[in-house]
């Protein structure tokens, strides 16, 4: 039976290292082995001329960089790519890679599909699958800045990762971490915290588990001032309703004076874009260094909402500036390619329950 490879993808340094060492090599190969990865992009071993003759060929007998495959690669008349991957078990995930004139945002996913069945988005529609390894996760990013300086960006194109895409990061919390400190390195991408975003529904008990391991920027959909109104958009507010998680960013936020908390709120008509809800969101994030992003309902096949006009979702921005919260308005951006927030669907192959989903649907 031939011998099962290492995936050495998604490996951050201390892992990195440990592995080197158990082949008998030198801790400082694992560094020089991250560099050449994720700062010159080379995968092929017997390219890596700075690693010992024998190295190299232990690691082409017993260890291997798996990718998953470019299914289909869509450009946005604004410039957004949208890339379909395929997994080794058939399973499909969606990373977005969205150009500014400041900056280049990747948004990357972390799970196959989603269990969390928000009403309003295009991922829980396809049920959930599995968690991605941190391999599958790691190579969204690897692969994106592979493609682009294929297509002619700079090498430093990718300013920005969000996670942001198919899944909540936070039920995939062992995989998310390793790569995140990847992303942090300074021998792989070298961003700062400020420069990585996790999105999250509002796991409470791991939000508390980030801000002591691993800190970077924390973005809460939030969607709703009121438990009733968010337990329908967002189920997962029956295990943590709005209280314990607005608590929980307070802590998150208090273990560094500079930080904010970013809400996400998308703008539904009729169901949570009036005046009156306007304030009640105002009053319940005062004291909070809080900053609002509020994102036009992008149109979903088979989803009923309709996005507030421009009028409404202006005047309940205007609402929250005046009661001293920072509020910005989200462009929407790769529409015509289904690659707008809430519109990553992916195809999910194998759908099964979620021990969080059976809770929250309890």
């Amino acid at each position: 039976m031939p011998l099962e490879r290492t995936n050495l993808l998604g490996m951050d340094r201390e892992a990195m290292q440990r592995y080197f060492v158990s082949l008998g090599a030198r801790e400082f190969h694992a560094r020089q082995f991250l560099q050449w990865v994720y700062q010159r992009g080379i995968t092929e071993f017997a390219q890596m001329t700075n690693l010992s003759k024998a190295l190299r060929a232990r690691l082409l007998s017993e260890a291997t960089l798996e990718m998953p495959r470019v299914a289909s690669e869509q450009l946005s008349s604004d410039g957004t790519r949208k890339w379909l991957l395929q997994l080794a078990d058939g399973n499909h995930i969606e990373t977005v890679f969205i150009p500014e004139d400041d900056r280049g945002t990747l948004c990357v996913s972390s799970q196959v599909g989603c269990a969390l069945n928000c009403s309003f988005c295009a991922t829980a529609r396809q049920g959930y699958s599995r968690n991605l390894e941190a391999s599958e996760i790691i190579s969204q990013v690897w692969l994106a800045q592979y493609l682009l300086h294929d297509s002619g960006y700079t090498e430093r194109a990718i300013t920005n990762i969000v996670l942001m895409g198919m899944g909540e990061p936070l039920l995939n919390y062992e995989a998310v971490v390793p790569v995140i400190n990847l992303m942090l390195d300074d021998l792989s991408y070298g961003l700062s915290r400020r420069r990585i975003t996790l999105s999250t529904a509002g796991v409470v008990p791991a939000i508390d588990r980030l801000a002591k391991e691993c800190p970077i920027s924390l973005a809460v959909s939030l969607h709703a001032a009121r438990d009733a109104l968010r337990d329908q958009l967002v189920p997962l507010n029956r295990k943590y309703p709005i209280k314990q998680l607005l608590s929980a960013c307070r802590r998150y936020a208090v273990k560094d004076s500079r930080r904010q908390v970013t809400f996400e709120y998308v703008m539904l008509a009729g169901v949570n874009d009036s005046i009156a809800e306007a304030k009640e969101l105002g009053q319940l994030l005062s004291g909070l260094p809080a900053k609002v992003n509020l994102i036009p309902f992008n149109p979903v096949p088979g989803i009923g909402y309709r996005s507030s006009s421009t009028e409404v979702i202006d005047r309940f921005r205007d609402q929250l500036l005046t009661q001293g919260l920072m509020t910005i308005t989200r462009r929407t951006r790769g529409g015509d390619i289904a690659a707008a927030c809430g519109q990553l669907a992916g195809v999910v192959k194998q759908r099964r329950r979620h021990k969080t989903q059976l809770a929250v649907n309890a």
